[in-house]
């Protein structure tokens, strides 16, 4: 609570300045607010003849507080100007494509994809686990004079194992590389999409940014001119219906801006979802030339590169080929897979035995005919998938040549 005290100009000299507000009014001053210690101020007065002390501790804790609030602001504040800097920083079209690659979400699950693809390679190349077997037969727990439940107990253990024949894990493993090396074709591929739809975004950010840089430019001479006809009907030169025809004008240049401006921000915003990016609108942009090179290779070039780099064509072969492991796989799955076995027991009167065992299935019935038609049928499929992804390719590949020329 604040209170009024008058005291002398001679005494006002010796009280702790910085915290105090001194308001002259004739001959004497006002203080108002003193940080003073309470023990000092009873009922309202202060005694003249005494110094007014100043308390140590509030005016250490004032201090230091300002002090942490000063010194946070001006965190902040360089916080804030740096991170402000950096987003509105332009990009160029390798920073774009270096963060895309490690941003954004779809190639990273399909890097998570191959992952998994790998997995599958180590349970494909895993044996078959034996198995152990313990037997305690013909114990008697009602016998009497004496009681001995196993006297007769006949002890029993034995383990197989079951053997695969006709190379069945080797080509499971060949199946299972395959299936990641299609994987690996596939990402690639998928990032070439990507990459596509990335750079149209990038040029149509540049083209929409010149369009804009137009617009801006157009409206701007236009009103020069607009100044001009006000001039010349101020002077007479043209009548009023002319400048308002004029003025009318005016709105088809703002609207090509604004259209513009609009485009611009489209094509920001599919350029900072394909980067996973969160950043503002404003903040954003991108720099780089905007121009198309004049060479371009001839017809046959570009096919026998489509032909030799275009992934989508590399995944399809390569599943022909697993196709065509995955029929043999089918073959060799409809064999006869022994289970070899060994036992050893207690049989009185003999102490201690062992033996052997061979278990061969029958394959009567099931012989695995569903899955070799069914692989077999499938060989046959991809290749002819094979054959369309090429015609695709050389589709792509005269159809891009032809819009290339015509620009």
């Amino acid at each position: 609570m604040g209170m009024d005290v008058l005291i002398s100009k001679n005494r006002v000299r010796q009280f702790a300045g910085p915290p105090f507000h001194v308001g002259q009014v004739g001959n004497l001053r006002r203080i108002g607010n003193p940080p003073v210690c309470e023990q000092e101020i009873s009922l309202g007065r202060l005694p003249i003849g005494r110094r007014l002390p100043t308390c140590p501790t509030s005016e250490k804790i004032h201090r230091g507080a300002r002090r942490i609030q000063d010194f946070f602001t001006m965190f902040v504040a360089v916080c804030c100007t740096s991170q402000i800097a950096l987003c509105q920083r332009p990009l160029s079209w390798a920073e774009v494509q270096d963060r895309f690659k490690t941003t954004n979400p779809t190639l990273q699950a399909a890097r998570i994809g191959i992952d998994e693809s790998r997995a599958q390679e180590i349970t494909a190349n895993l044996r078959p686990n034996p198995t152990f077997t313990g037997t305690l037969d013909q114990i008697d727990p009602f016998t009497t004079n004496p009681y001995r439940p196993l006297a007769s107990a006949l002890p029993l253990i034995s383990s197989s194992y079951l053997h695969e024949r006709q190379h069945k894990r080797e080509l499971r493993l060949d199946s299972a590389r395959q299936a990641t090396t299609i994987a690996t074709s596939l990402l690639a591929d998928q990032e070439r999409t990507l990459l596509f739809n990335l750079r149209n975004a990038f040029v149509q950010t540049l083209q929409q940014k010149a369009i804009l840089a137009l617009a801006q430019e157009n409206l701007t001479y236009y009103d020069r001119v607009l100044s001009v006809s006000r001039d010349r009907r101020q002077a007479g030169d043209i009548a009023q219906v002319d400048l308002d025809r004029l003025e009318l004008q005016r709105v088809q240049y703002e609207t090509d801006l604004q259209t513009a401006t609009v485009n611009l921000r489209t094509a920001k915003i599919q350029l900072l979802t394909l980067l996973n990016d969160r950043t503002a609108v404003e903040q954003f942009d991108v720099t780089g030339p905007y121009d198309f090179p004049d060479q371009i290779a001839s017809l046959e070039e570009l096919r026998s590169v489509a032909l030799d780099t275009r992934p989508d064509l590399k995944a399809i072969m390569q599943a022909v080929e697993k196709a065509r492991t995955d029929n043999r796989l089918a073959w060799a799955n409809g064999s006869t897979d022994p289970t070899f076995g060994v036992d050893a027991a207690r049989n009185p009167p003999i102490p201690a035995y062992f033996g052997v065992s061979v278990t061969i299935p029958l394959r009567i019935f099931d012989r695995n005919q569903g899955e070799k038609a069914r692989t077999l049928l499938d060989v046959n499929r991809t290749q002819r998938l094979r054959d369309a992804t090429e015609a695709q390719v050389f589709s792509d590949v005269d159809s891009a040549t032809k819009t290339a020329g015509r620009l």
